[in-house]
């Protein structure tokens, strides 16, 4: 009963500053990303439930980080605290090991690594995918009119703008230069102007750019193709319209994508990979089935036959010129001259044809051993970065029990710079397995070995020290 009433203290302990951590560390992520992508999102005209639904999409991949970095940190605070206030040292004379204090801990991390597990592995891709897929939508919505000075702008199909002055409180322009591109209502041409004047209709659909002493230089056809007129034509105001309606926002069917390694479950990860695998041992196959160099054409046989080859039906009175003494085995047994240089023109042009297929194998073999890796990697994290809560755990509890420190600002800091280390490993881990110079598995798995080796010796000298 009174260990019963030890595990319900401590997961109280851990469940406020969990909630707390993850929370801030959410609003934290969330701002980096509004911080890193808010440029590409303002000003395109979205509709407000576009952007909530491109955050919504974001949570999902930032839970997957907060989640492991608030367990560290809960974990460090909660027996920080504990040992602090010395009831770590009472626990441990009536004879609780910290080790039996942390088995809740641990079972806790446990259900929460199989649920972010399945998180990973059905949310997080599924969410990848619609927020990639939204991001291209956003990015091909260009805002109505957004000319630089001196910056060539083609964002209204069909003309490039040049304006070598801008004045944007009057929406006005100076030396400007309009490339008109050719459709089959109108020919091709260069539109100059020493000035001109933007305005927008009141229902924004339509611009009008109105141009001042300026000219017109159009590229005419004559009657044959080879023939080009040009025609120029002065004018004191000139004006255009802009349709802007095709520049607005617009939604495309996500499942047109392709999907890559960071948007498949690991299931579909899996069946890429095997499908790469035998496409490759075909590869081989194939390769190794293609006609040796020299092979067994009728026009000679082998070495070790003493016989001299006879001269194919139909040679003339050119080919029965002796054969030259070449050295090798095989051509020094052909009848005539012409024979040897038909076999070595035949054997040059087939070494080259195995010399091609050799290298074309390397780089396919090279190329779907990089993909296999990458699938690999992918599919391993799907499961490491969650497996994290219960190497967080361990080692969370071991460091609050050694520092003995439960206050925030210290736990924050110490958990900042595990979390770094935890994920350079992670980071450089896959980059070294998709340049294949470690394992998928190993990649993925060695920040986690790391650290719960390093809670686990922690917590066994804890034990240790206090036991004797």
């Amino acid at each position: 009963m009174w260990l019963s009433v030890v595990h319900r203290d401590v997961l109280r302990r851990l469940a406020g500053p969990f909630v707390f951590c993850l929370s801030v560390i959410l609003f934290l992520l969330l701002m980096q990303f509004l911080i890193l992508y808010l440029d590409k999102i303002v000003g395109k005209g979205l509709p407000t439930g576009v952007v909530l639904e491109l955050i919504v999409m974001q949570m999902p991949a930032m839970l997957m980080l907060a989640v492991p970095m608030s367990v560290l940190i809960a974990t460090m605070m909660a027996f920080g605290r504990l040992a602090e206030q010395w009831e770590l040292t009472a626990l441990m004379a009536a004879g609780i090991s910290p080790g039996a204090v942390l088995k809740p801990v641990l079972a806790v991390a446990g259900l929460v690594f199989l649920g972010m597990w399945a998180f990973s592995d059905q949310v997080v891709p599924e969410a990848n995918f619609r927020s990639k897929s939204l991001f291209l939508d956003i990015r091909r919505a260009k805002p109505g009119f957004d000319l630089e000075s001196g910056v060539f702008y083609d964002g209204i199909s069909g003309y490039t703008f040049l304006a070598r002055r801008i004045d944007a409180a009057a929406d006005s322009l100076y030396d400007i230069t309009v490339f008109q591109a050719p459709t089959e209502s109108r020919e091709e041409a260069v539109i100059k102007a020493a000035a001109g004047h933007l305005a927008t209709r009141a229902d924004g659909g339509i611009l009008e750019l109105t141009l001042h002493r300026g000219s017109i230089l159009r590229y005419l056809n004559g009657a044959r193709a080879a023939d080009p007129r040009q025609e120029e034509v002065r004018f004191n105001r000139y004006r255009i319209r802009f349709d802007l309606s095709d520049l607005a926002f617009s939604r495309t069917n996500p499942e047109i994508r392709q999907r890559d390694d960071r948007t498949m479950s690991t299931a579909a990860m899996l069946a890429v990979s095997d499908s790469l695998r035998t496409d490759l041992q075909a590869d081989v196959r194939l390769t190794n089935a293609a006609d040796p160099v020299l092979g067994t054409p009728a026009a000679y046989r082998s070495a070790n036959d003493t016989a001299r080859v006879r001269l194919p039906v139909g040679t003339t009175a050119a080919d029965s010129l002796p054969p030259a003494a070449l050295g090798y085995t095989t051509l020094d047994r052909m009848a005539t001259l012409a024979h040897q240089d038909r076999t070595l023109s035949r054997s040059i042009a087939r070494t080259r044809e195995t010399l091609s297929s050799t290298d074309a194998l390397a780089n396919n073999t090279r190329w779907r051993t990089e993909r296999i890796a990458e699938f690999l990697v992918e599919a391993h994290k799907k499961a490491a970065i969650p497996f994290g809560c219960v190497v967080f755990a361990l080692l969370g509890s071991a460091l609050g029990m050694v520092s003995r420190k439960g206050n925030l600002g210290f736990n924050m800091v110490a958990s900042a710079l595990v979390f770094t280390f935890y994920w350079v490993l992670l980071i450089q881990g896959e980059k070294w397995a998709d340049r294949l110079v470690i394992g998928p598995g190993t990649a993925m798995w060695m920040g986690n070995i790391l650290l719960a080796l390093l809670g686990a010796v922690l917590l066994a000298r804890l034990t240790w020290r206090r036991s004797a």
